[in-house]
């Protein structure tokens, strides 16, 4: 059986600048890679603690991975975030961003909310709170 060590989302998106200038800006997470080191890039990275994104140009991602050839970006690609915080980070975030599902409790024991990248990927945002016996 595998030992598997990590994750990283590997995101095709339309502009690799404006997904960058989106994770780092508006959701706080740091700056990673680019390539080229000068725009217009083709791949670019953000990591905030152990979370690591890659972001892909679509035209470029198309050469390596043919099959993703006139399949829309996005559409139904989602993310899962855990989080502590995350009334704080709603707040801040809502004004800058398109929330796709207000911040909510779930009967599962989780208080979420999600949002949507500029590319239409949704981004879920949750933080676990305790269960009431």
């Amino acid at each position: 059986m595998p030992s598997f060590k990590k994750l990283t989302p590997n995101l095709v998106v339309a502009n690799v600048e404006r997904s960058l200038a989106f994770y780092v800006n508006t959701l706080g997470f740091a700056r990673g890679m680019t390539v080229p080191e000068q725009s217009p890039f083709v791949f670019g990275s953000v990591s905030c603690g152990p979370l690591e994104i890659f972001f892909n140009d679509a035209a470029t991602a198309i050469k390596e991975y043919p099959s993703f050839a006139g399949k829309a970006i996005g559409a139904t690609g989602t993310m899962f975030i855990e989080m502590e915080g995350i009334d704080a980070f709603h707040d801040a975030v809502k004004p800058k961003v398109k929330i796709t599902m207000p911040i909510i409790t779930q009967w599962y024991g989780t208080r979420e909310f999600a949002i949507e990248d500029p590319d239409g990927y949704v981004i879920t945002f949750a933080e676990r709170v305790p269960q009431k016996s």
